[in-house]
């Protein structure tokens, strides 16, 4: 009769002998996360067949023979809509697989031959189990509360009311002037303050391109609409009032309420999804999407670099030998990815690779400062462009032909990509403007891609040897 171990006993031993690698793939909104997993669970299926992983040292050496998905280990959980996102890409015309709206994940199984001197007495096969787990980028953007408390939070979005995002929060700001911290507000008008705020937050982001957007629930707020726990604000006008004196407050002053508030968020809101999912990865990918925040101006770039580093410092970083890998897994390997690297010709492709390492330099810093592995990148998860060289215009010039979102079919040059933060002069200049693109339509095989083998390759190279 046979006898197998029960699941969560094979996940355990797997973690033990290094078997089992839990990836964060980290990103904010449009940052290109759903098409990233779905770039990556694709190449694994295709690897060995027609995939492009020539950087990839397992598929040179042909050891790596191929990826299939297997039950999750939590059932609870929506699978990654895989089949979803391929059938998007492969209708006519294509499209992009549907951002993230809600939690889901996926498990592969990926099978290789090993070179390890104890193939001899496990067996020449191995098999590695990949856990990705995806989630909307906004909910990304409320780790850092965990550090504040609601005085450090409301200073911190004071300091963030530059006159370009006043403009979009300018009908909130009006009315919550009318009410002090002593105040006391009924429920329905704080509701209607926080819907203010709310459509304040959606229109920064929508129209004005800002990264900082908090609560980031407060944008996809799922099974909590409407609910209490997302009706506060930040209360961003408290000159003349000391820290002591808004704490003596009563507990039905606006500022007590929306401190209470703002406390249960962090409690039942962001810790649960924190402890649930970030604390538990082994490898993480940070996706940024530089080219956009170039493309919308100096306020917006600003920002995307101070939101990166205030993310950054949400991770749980550190060497994961025996013990710390089944009993306290830390993130030991970090990639970070500039994407949309077929937005641009290939010839800018190290100068985006360096403006992302300049961009994070500081967690590249803080991760070198504890000896863990990182390492920047310029990838296209799906390419969407093909490289034209124009010889009758100037030679060797590269152009991009694409179709564009309205439709169009183009041959344009996007312009140089800055290799360093831009300065005044750049932006005066406005001499870079990078056109988004819809995906080809792709019929079979593998998708088309930029770099993926690189990054595969450096994130799980050390686990299929």
């Amino acid at each position: 009769m046979a006898w197998t171990l029960p699941k969560h006993l094979r996940d355990v031993l797997e973690r033990g002998l290094d078997r089992q690698v839990r990836l964060a793939v980290t990103g904010l909104s449009r940052a290109g996360k759903t098409a990233f997993l779905t770039s990556l669970i694709n190449q694994l299926r295709h690897a060995g067949l027609d995939a492009q992983l020539e950087l990839v040292s397992a598929v040179r050496e042909h050891r790596l023979l191929g990826a299939q998905r297997v039950d999750q280990p939590d059932l609870s959980i929506p699978r990654f809509p895989y089949d979803e996102a391929m059938a998007s890409l492969q209708a006519s015309p294509a499209a992009w697989p549907t951002p993230t709206r809600g939690m889901s994940e996926l498990r592969l199984a990926i099978k290789y031959r090993t070179r390890r001197a104890s193939r001899h007495l496990t067996g020449e096969e191995a098999t590695l189990t990949l856990d990705l787990i995806d989630y909307p980028g906004e909910w990304l953007l409320d780790l850092p509360m965990l550090q504040q408390d609601f005085h450090d939070w409301s200073g911190t979005m004071a300091s963030l009311m530059t006159p370009e995002r006043r403009a979009f929060m300018s009908t909130w700001l009006e009315k919550a002037s009318a009410h002090t911290p002593d105040s006391v507000v009924e429920e329905q008008t704080l509701a209607e303050l926080a819907a203010h705020y709310t459509d304040g937050l959606h229109q920064a982001r929508r129209d004005g391109g800002f990264y900082f957007i908090q609560p980031g629930r407060f944008l996809l707020p799922g099974e909590l609409r409407d609910a209490p726990v997302l009706q506060f604000y930040p209360l961003v006008q408290l000159e003349g009032w000391s820290r002591e004196a808004l704490d003596a407050l009563p507990a039905d002053s606006l500022y007590q309420t929306l401190k209470a508030r703002f406390e249960h968020y962090k409690r039942h809101v962001i810790t649960p999804f924190y402890k649930s999912y970030f604390q538990r990865f082994d490898r993480q990918v940070v996706l940024v999407d530089v080219l956009t925040a170039l493309n919308s101006g100096p306020a917006v770039f600003n920002e995307l670099r101070y939101t990166m580093n205030a993310l950054m410092q949400s991770f749980n970083y550190g060497r994961n030998g025996l013990f710390s890998r089944l009993f306290t897994p830390r993130i030991d390997r970090l990639a970070i990815a500039a994407t949309k690297a077929d937005h641009v010709t290939p010839d800018q492709h190290d100068a985006l690779q360096t403006l992302l390492s300049t961009l994070m330099s500081q967690p590249l810093q803080d991760m070198r400062y504890a000896n863990i592995p990182a390492r920047a990148f310029a990838l296209a998860s799906i390419r969407a462009t093909t490289v034209k060289k124009l010889e009758n215009v100037t030679p060797n010039a590269l152009a991009l032909s694409g179709r564009t979102l309205e439709d169009q079919e183009v041959l344009l040059f996007p312009g140089d990509v800055p290799s360093t933060l831009p300065d005044e002069t750049f932006w005066a200049r406005q001499g870079f403007s990078f056109t988004p693109f819809h995906p080809a339509r792709h019929t079979s095989g593998a998708l088309p891609h930029i770099r993926m083998d690189a990054l595969l390759d450096w994130l799980l190279g050390d686990k299929w040897l």
